[in-house]
Formats: C-alpha cells, sequence, structure tokens
C-alpha cells in the first residue's frame, strides 16, 4: 500500500486563500434531507461525518435554488430565504471544526423543474423546449426576468458569504444557465442572449458571476461546475469547452472548474453523465484532464470515481486537482480517515448501485443500498461502539441481512456464530451478482465478509439450521435471517407449470424460445431474468398488471435494462394480469385479463412461462423457536425507531429471539441491512 505521507491523495492543496487538507472532497449534491428547504440538523449532520471522516471539502447542495420561480424538483436548499442563513452557519462552523471547507453550489433550476410546485410560477427557459424527464414547456425568459434572476443570484451569493461559507459553485449544467450556452435549447428572440455566437450564449453566464463576484468581494471562491462537452450532435462541442475555460480564467471571476460531459434532460442522458453499475469508471476523466492541461485553472470532477485507485491515479498524472468521490463517501464517509490510517482495506466499496440518486430523482431522499447510517447520523452509527456486556449471538442466514448483524453483533465485541444452508454467503445478493453487469453487488458481501472473518465470526457453511442445533449453542440471542423464497401469483390453474425468475437467473431451468415473463414484483428480478432470457435469442413478452412495468427498478437504474432489452426481441405489455396457465400439447396457453375490464379475457401461446411475485419469508425456525424466546419474538417498534434497545421479554427460556430481512416479509438489500443495524447496534 501507498505510504501515507507520499499518497497523492493525501497532500494537501492551495486554493485561492484556501489550504485544503488533502485531494479528496464530496461534490455537490442534493440527498434531499431538508425540511422546509432548510439544511437542519439531519442535512448538517450527514455532511458533518464526511468532514468528520477526512475530506478536504464538503460541497453541499445539488443544487441551491436562488430563485422563487425555481421550486425544488428534489429537495434543494432554497437560498433565496434569508432564513437559510443561520442554518448553513452552524453546518459551515461544525465542518469547519472538523477541518474541511465547505461551499454550496447554487442555480436556478430554469426548466428542470414544475410549474406546479412551489408557488405554481412558470417555468424559465432560454427557449421554448421542454425538459422531457420534469415535462414542463418553460416560459422563454424575457428581459425582466433575466435581470430579476440575476440579482437573486447575487443575494444568494451574499447569504452564503455572510453563512461563512469558503464559496459558492455555480451549476451550469441542464439548468438556466446553460439553455443560454447550448446551441440546443437557446432560442432567445434576437438580441444579446440569442444563440448566433458564443459571446451571446456565455453572456447572462458572465453577467451573473460579475454580480456575484460584486456582492461578495474577492478571497471569496467562486467555481463553475459546468458542461464543456455535450456529446450530442447540435451542441455543446469539446472545442467551445474548453475555450469557456479560458474565458472563465481570463475574466478572473472563476477561481475553479467543475467539469461535465454530457446532457441530463433524459434517464438516458442522465446515466451517461452519472454512470451506474456496470458501466465504465470515470468515463469522462481524460476530457477533465485536457481542460486542466490546456487551461490551468484548478479543476475539479466527478463522475464513477468510485475507489482510491482511480481517485490516486487522477491526481498522480495530474488530470485533477481535486478528486471528488462522491457516491463513495455516501457508502463510507470515513474513506480518507481509512487511507491516512493504513486501513484502506476496510473502506466500504461503493457497488455503484446507485439507489441513493434513483431514491432521489423519485421524490425520496438519498439512501446507500448497504450503509443505513447514511442520512440517519442522528440514529444510527458509521463506526459501532464496544458493547458493556459481551453476550453469545447466533445468526441463521448469510445473506446481507444475517452478514451485517454478524458484522455489527462482532464489532460489539460478542461471540458470534452463523448458519448458512449454503455452500457460501450471499442469498439473493449473490443471485444478483450472477448478472455480468451487476456483478459489483457482490461487494456487499465480500466487504462484510471480511469484517466479519477480522473479528473472528465463526461461519457453519452447508448447514441446515434446526432449533436444537440453535439451542445448542446457549445463546444469549438469536437472529433470523434467513431470507425468503419465491412465491408464485395467485392463479386460478397452472402454477405447477410456471417457473420463477429466480429459476433463469441461478441458471436452473434453461431459456424456451418464446417467453412470457409475468411480472407483479416489479423489482430488478424480473427485468434480470429478461436479460438473461433475451440474450439467449428468445422472444420475450414482459407482462405487468401494473399501469407501468418494474416500478421499483428507477430510472438511472432502468436505462441499462432498455439498452439490452428494447432492440431485441422483447414487447413490453402493461395493464395486464395472469390469471391461469393451461398446457396445449407442447405449448402453454396463457389466460389475460385486466383490473380495468374484469369481464373480458384473451389467450395467448408461449412454450415457457416465468413469473416475478417476490418472496416469501422463509421463517419455519423462527416460528419454532418463537415460544421458547425470551421476548417471544416481539419487538418493540417505538425503541427500534428511536435507536434505542429493546425492552427484556417474559418468556421461558433465556434468549431473545428476532427475525430481520426478507425472513420478515418481501422488501429490499437496503431494508434488510438496516434491519439488522438498527437492531443488532445495541445488543
Amino acid at each position: 500500500m501507498t505510504r501515507a505521507s507520499n499518497d497523492p491523495l493525501l497532500q494537501p492543496y492551495q486554493l485561492g486563500p484556501l489550504t485544503l487538507r488533502n485531494r479528496i472532497m464530496t461534490t455537490s449534491h442534493e440527498p434531499a434531507y431538508t425540511e422546509d428547504g432548510m439544511p437542519k440538523d439531519r442535512y448538517r449532520l450527514y455532511h458533518l461525518a464526511r468532514a468528520k471522516g477526512g475530506v478536504a471539502m464538503v460541497m453541499t447542495a445539488g443544487s441551491a435554488s436562488v430563485s422563487r420561480d425555481s421550486p425544488p424538483a428534489f429537495g434543494n436548499v432554497l437560498v433565496w430565504k434569508d432564513e437559510v442563513v443561520p442554518w448553513m452557519k452552524r453546518l459551515a462552523d461544525d465542518c469547519h471544526e472538523a477541518g474541511a471547507a465547505v461551499m454550496i453550489q447554487i442555480t436556478h433550476l430554469g426548466r428542470r423543474t414544475r410549474w406546479d410546485k412551489g408557488d405554481w410560477l412558470p417555468v424559465l427557459g432560454a427557449g421554448p423546449a421542454r425538459e422531457p424527464a420534469h415535462r414542463a414547456f418553460p416560459k422563454v425568459a424575457e428581459d425582466w426576468d433575466i435581470a430579476r434572476v440575476i440579482h437573486d443570484y447575487a443575494d444568494a451569493a451574499e447569504r452564503m458569504k455572510v453563512a461563512g461559507l469558503d464559496g459558492i459553485e455555480f451549476e451550469c449544467y441542464g439548468h438556466f444557465m446553460d439553455n443560454f450556452i447550448s446551441p440546443l435549447t437557446n432560442a432567445m428572440p434576437e438580441g444579446p442572449y440569442d444563440g448566433s455566437s458564443l459571446d451571446n450564449r456565455l453572456r447572462f453566464a458572465f453577467e451573473v458571476l460579475e454580480a456575484c463576484r460584486k456582492r461578495v468581494g474577492p478571497g471569496f471562491l467562486m467555481g463553475m461546475r459546468y458542461v464543456a462537452d455535450e456529446a450530442e450532435p447540435g451542441g455543446i462541442p469539446v472545442e467551445d469547452g474548453v475555450e469557456m475555460a479560458r474565458r472563465f480564467k481570463a475574466s478572473g471571476l472563476v477561481d475553479f472548474v467543475n467539469i461535465i460531459k454530457g446532457r441530463i434532460h433524459t434517464d438516458a442522458a442522465l446515466t451517461e453523465v452519472i454512470p451506474v453499475q456496470g458501466m465504465r469508471s470515470a468515463p469522462h476523466l481524460d476530457l477533465a484532464g485536457r481542460i486542466r492541461a490546456e487551461v490551468g485553472l484548478p479543476t475539479f470532477h466527478a463522475a464513477r470515481i468510485p475507489d482510491v485507485a482511480t481517485a490516486r491515479h487522477a491526481v498522480a498524472n495530474g488530470l485533477l486537482d481535486m478528486v471528488g468521490m462522491t457516491r463513495a463517501h455516501i457508502a463510507d464517509p470515513h474513506i480518507v480517515r481509512k487511507l491516512a490510517e493504513g486501513r484502506e482495506h476496510e473502506i466500504r466499496p461503493c457497488v455503484g448501485a446507485t439507489y441513493c440518486l434513483d431514491r432521489i430523482y423519485q421524490g425520496g431522499m438519498a439512501l446507500c443500498i448497504h450503509n443505513p447510517a447514511t442520512g440517519r447520523e442522528e440514529t444510527m452509527p458509521h463506526d459501532i461502539a464496544p458493547a458493556a456486556e459481551k453476550k453469545k449471538i447466533v445468526i441463521v442466514g448469510a445473506g446481507p441481512a444475517g452478514l451485517e448483524a454478524a458484522r455489527v453483533a462482532a464489532a460489539r465485541g460478542h461471540a458470534v456464530t452463523v448458519f448458512e444452508v449454503a455452500d457460501r454467503p450471499g442469498g439473493q445478493i449473490r443471485l444478483t451478482a450472477q448478472t455480468k453487469r451487476r456483478s459489483e453487488m457482490i461487494g456487499i458481501i465480500d466487504w462484510r465478509m471480511e469484517q466479519c472473518q477480522a473479528a473472528g465470526v465463526e461461519f457453519r457453511f452447508n448447514t441446515w439450521a434446526e432449533a436444537a442445533d440453535v439451542l445448542a449453542e446457549k445463546p444469549d440471542v438469536v437472529i433470523v435471517a434467513t431470507g425468503g423464497l419465491p412465491q408464485l401469483p395467485e392463479l386460478a390453474s397452472g402454477a405447477d407449470r410456471v417457473v420463477t425468475a429466480w429459476d433463469i437467473l441461478s441458471g436452473d431451468v434453461r431459456p424456451g424460445q418464446n417467453i412470457l415473463l409475468y411480472d407483479d414484483a416489479g423489482d430488478h428480478a424480473a427485468l434480470q431474468a429478461a436479460e438473461v432470457l433475451a440474450a439467449s435469442g428468445a422472444s420475450v413478452e414482459v407482462m405487468t398488471p401494473d399501469r407501468a412495468f418494474a416500478p421499483e427498478v428507477m430510472g438511472m437504474n432502468l436505462v441499462p435494462y432498455m439498452r439490452a432489452l428494447q432492440f431485441g426481441k422483447t414487447r413490453f405489455t402493461v395493464t395486464y394480469r395472469l390469471n391461469a396457465v393451461r398446457p396445449e400439447g407442447n405449448q402453454l396457453t396463457a389466460v389475460v385479463g385486466s383490473d380495468y375490464l374484469l369481464d373480458r379475457s384473451e389467450t395467448r401461446s408461449f412454450d415457457q412461462i416465468v413469473v416475478n411475485h417476490g418472496t416469501a419469508p422463509n421463517a419455519d425456525l423462527y416460528f419454532e423457536l418463537k415460544p421458547l424466546s425470551e421476548n417471544l419474538g416481539a419487538v418493540d417498534y417505538e425503541a427500534l425507531i428511536a435507536g434505542q434497545p429493546q425492552p427484556d421479554g417474559k418468556g421461558p427460556r433465556g434468549f431473545r429471539l428476532y427475525r430481520i430481512g426478507d425472513a420478515v416479509e418481501s422488501r429490499n438489500t437496503h431494508a434488510a441491512i438496516y434491519d439488522a443495524l438498527r437492531l443488532v447496534k445495541d445488543i
């Protein structure tokens, strides 16, 4: 391993008047933890955890809204309100005390929001073209709109200076500012802001920069996170991107640039800007390096830089001055601390699932698929505290829930034994990772196994645990994490003729040629199975009774599935329900109906029918142990939600019993791991 004293990532960097303690930052992103547009305690503690973990700078917001007609599309901070100042000041003061610099990204969202949010004001654009992702048809900005928004930017910049931040970054990709810059979206009437020249297209951006610099004065950092190559015919070419950086530098108004490549107006485009698992790491690093080399402005960049090795390469080879590892720090806020302490091997990996961003774009809050403490810093620990009393804990099941329970219990100093019926750990994650594109998911399991083995957890694989086996260990606590088994939808007949998505993913059943894949769970398993089936050359019809297919697979994760399926022999049918299956010779007849027309049905012929209907709890062992346990299996939900220990029970035996994950009900990986952490952290 690179010695900490010589590691390029751990060298300080001088950015204007600011000395940054190393070369790693979290770039601007909106975790959507605001309350009424304010960055209150949840928001502050999230960033503080990363500051305490060692990053040189936390870049808050993605992006903070400067104007009332830029209503929040995904929990944005509202910097047009004076009341934001004390909240940002507290965040900045705490992060400064922890040794990190603090900036904020500000913007006018332009067409990347909706008119029916906030105060129901018209969406604003530099042309009438609709952004497909948010669907609004913008009003073309008038002169008084432009003057008003420039003033709003300056007000917001001043508020952030008063709050004690180190600087601001302007969002210039997919929002109002670059709506002017891009030839694809600038349809302003003839005049100073029209698309006839680069000078005109940049005019609004420079007027904003000038107004803000006049308001905040020298020494307060200002940067541009801008699209330097739209990678689309007719869009901003890379030559213009380099020229823009030259002009930013020559103006003296811009202290750094943060490089973006691509567009974000559709889910498909967004995944090129922010790649998900299965896509190439750091695909735009060379573009950032070119701009740094040709222009010489301090250069930042973040786009799927998930690991320390990639980050180190970017800095050591002079491609970047500061490297953004944002999703990586959502997975593990202590990357820098572990690196400096020689514990690089203990870093919890980002597996690229992008559960975090997908939730935001669906109107939720950012959560890491396998770090449930992220965003819950008020109640959930990133570091596990030792227990006052050491106990014997038996865990049944070595999927994500069981392994998290084992990891946390062992970190608390307990003696832990894990029974697992399979020859390897992983549960449903191992099934997921069978698909090459999602193979990174196994990192969720591998990291936990390494942590468990280092802590002395005893594993008994190839063992079907009976109640007697568990009781023979004389446990103080038993945790049943046996997961679920695929269940079948309710069919009038023919349930014995179908196979499950798990059968296809595991390879236990070979694909047919003409296949119905019936999915009423709407999660990844169906689309993964569809990928496998399509890759075999089969014709596949994906059918769902829902009004949209795969509703549990959110926008960015849907993109690679569509790229694999849309141009093959795959069709998608929504609002139809599989009611029955009948054998007809060597074919199967699907009897199909609809929730919208209950008195009508039709038949279709296939040679294979695959179903995806979630899982049923595999909980026989739990119910066998339940009457013998001290707490009779009961969970105090109030204590669980508050992050407090479970109370004592009154059963006949001296052990407490709990079940977690899919052994309770069909949910997802994050839910399973969160179950384990919030239960076991207090045992």
